[in-house]
């Protein structure tokens, strides 16, 4: 059974399920080059040249009702002529589908914390669902869900009330609450917007919240994730009415759209207020559930899933917890969660179909016309010892938000000028932090690990251990964390590490995105050349022809 799963909102995406198992999966973006496009139509038709009218199935997932479902059913119909089954009212699902098939749970709590779910009656939307979820059987029960309302107040209170108290005794062992505008990742967003940025673009929050210092805010929170209106209001001033900026009510004149080392302060420890007061009642909700049901396998997936600094801040504060992050928490995995749920609930199938890595974005490309100077794993090491950036081109590119090497690019982590240098090549902001990447068996040397003895997906903040700090320079954020990265032989960069590890006894590198700031990542080797000439990036290695171009 071939399902076509289609996720046509932001950062749009399509899969193909074949009895379970993803066989194609397009991010919208990479084709078309428009960051975050949520129009996937060219992806459709990558689809259909691929596999023609062999479709069974096409569920369509939009967290809303849009014109452009519609349009999309219509084209969907022309290409492959199958029934469609369309999932807006389940988005939470979505993401739990995935994240749990991935975990390889037999039964987890799932806790989605995201921006926009599905829209109830044109009333509210999903803020915060809490699953328990089984594998035999295949079910997901809802426990808890939060809601954000549109206009919470005059005569749409009543409205609210009443949809809630219906949806209590539809099931009744789910707590339904909506008594919030706003929900944990606005609050969150209010610091981005803050800075003028785009309201998906809260990763730059993250990382700017390092340099902040706690300061005297009131809490933004009542119980159970639930934002405290008061503070905030949203402004639809830059984008469309579905993706309008959440503000602070006291700071939405104060907006500034460069952050500069003699500007920063303020903006940081606001940025800093808000991910301390979101991680920490996330977390307060999980310690909640997971003694109300006695399940201590926990699952997070949703936008605010993203969060890394808040990732391992449950790890540390919830230790008798085993925990698994989703690598595509945020919409780019709704395809598959939606093909994945579809397929297994009309199939009944009961096997578990867990992607083994990221590395399935698109179809293999040619190489035939790159031309280079040959080069072997000791030339590699010794332009970046001899302090080269690299991009590295190798097979499918990665399908969520994190390069893991196959689309990546690398400079010595020991080069205390590291982050100025790439930055200038990704025309980056100054004060957001730069992944690292070391060998799986090395970890725990230089990184204090929490309970994980790998970090395959860059899902977690590690502290760099004290004697390193002042070595691995290049990858230390100023609050003396890195997200890491750890691989073994299953990646193309194992064998480059062990080349580095011989000659500096280090073997750790600087790994970023292979992409300029405000583009997709490359997904073509035309388009990783272009990036080469648009950049003062050095060199691209192509390890499957053995090429450099510089």
């Amino acid at each position: 059974m071939r399902v076509l799963g289609i996720s046509p909102a932001h950062d749009a995406s399509v899969c193909v399920i074949n009895d379970g198992k993803l066989e194609y999966y397009f991010k919208e973006e990479r084709l078309s080059r428009k960051k975050r496009d949520k129009h996937p139509y060219l992806s459709l038709i990558e689809i259909h040249k691929l596999l023609g009218e062999s479709i069974d199935y096409c569920v369509i997932a939009s967290p809303t009702e849009n014109d452009w479902d519609n349009n999309i059913a219509v084209f969907v119909h022309k290409l492959f002529g199958c029934p469609i089954e369309f999932m807006c009212d389940k988005h939470h699902l979505q993401h739990a589908a995935l994240a749990f098939e991935n975990s390889n749970f037999n039964e987890s709590l799932i806790f989605v914390v995201d921006r926009n779910g599905s829209v109830v009656n044109n009333l509210m939307r999903e803020s915060e669902t809490v699953f328990v979820a089984t594998k035999y059987p295949y079910k997901f029960k809802q426990i808890h869900k939060n809601y954000w309302a549109f206009n919470l107040g005059g005569d749409q209170s009543p409205k609210i009330n009443e949809l809630i108290k219906e949806l209590s005794k539809q099931n009744p062992t789910c707590n339904y609450v909506c008594k919030s505008s706003f929900n944990v990742t606005k609050v969150y967003e209010t610091a981005t917007s803050l800075i003028s940025q785009h309201p998906l673009e809260n990763g730059k929050t993250m990382g700017l919240s390092s340099y902040g210092t706690e300061d005297n805010y009131p809490d933004f929170f009542g119980k159970d994730c639930i934002p405290i209106d008061y503070y905030f209001s949203h402004d639809v001033k830059d984008f469309s009415p579905d993706m309008s900026l959440a503000v602070h009510n006291d700071l939405n004149k104060k907006t500034v759209k460069n952050i500069e080392k003699n500007n920063y302060t303020d903006y940081a420890n606001y940025a800093y207020q808000v991910q301390k007061q979101t991680q920490e009642q996330v977390c307060n909700f999980i310690k909640k559930y997971v003694k109300k049901t006695g399940i201590r396998n926990v699952v997070i997936t949703g936008g605010y899933g993203l969060n890394i600094v808040s990732n391992s801040f449950y790890v540390k504060n919830i230790p008798e917890v085993d925990f698994y992050f989703e690598p595509l928490s945020d919409d780019s995995g709704n395809s598959i969660g939606s093909a994945i749920y579809f397929y297994k609930v009309v199939s009944k199938d009961n096997e578990n179909y867990k992607l083994k890595d990221t590395f399935f974005h698109g179809v293999q490309h040619d190489l035939s016309n790159i031309s280079g100077k040959p080069c072997n794993y000791d030339d590699v090491v010794e332009l970046l010892l001899n302090q080269k950036s690299l991009g590295v081109y190798y097979g499918l590119s990665e399908a969520g938000p994190r390069s893991l090497g196959n689309r990546s690019i690398l400079f010595d982590a020991t080069n205390k000028n590291a982050k100025d240098l790439i930055n200038k090549i990704k025309k980056r902001e100054w004060y957001r932090p730069f992944a690292a990447v070391c060998l799986e068996e090395d970890c725990q040397k230089y990184f204090d690990m929490l309970s994980f003895k790998k970090s395959e997906f860059m899902t977690n903040s590690f502290e760099v251990k004290e004697r390193y700090k002042n070595i691995l320079m290049g990858i230390t954020h100023v609050d003396g964390t890195c997200r890491v990265q750890t691989v073994n032989k299953s990646s193309i960069l194992f064998h480059l590490l062990k080349k580095l590890k011989e000659k500096n006894n280090i073997g750790v590198l600087l790994n970023t995105s292979f992409n300029l700031s405000g583009e997709p990542l490359v997904d073509t080797p035309e388009q990783a050349i272009e990036c080469l000439n648009n950049s003062c990036l050095d060199y691209i290695w192509f390890p499957e022809k053995n090429i450099l171009v510089e």
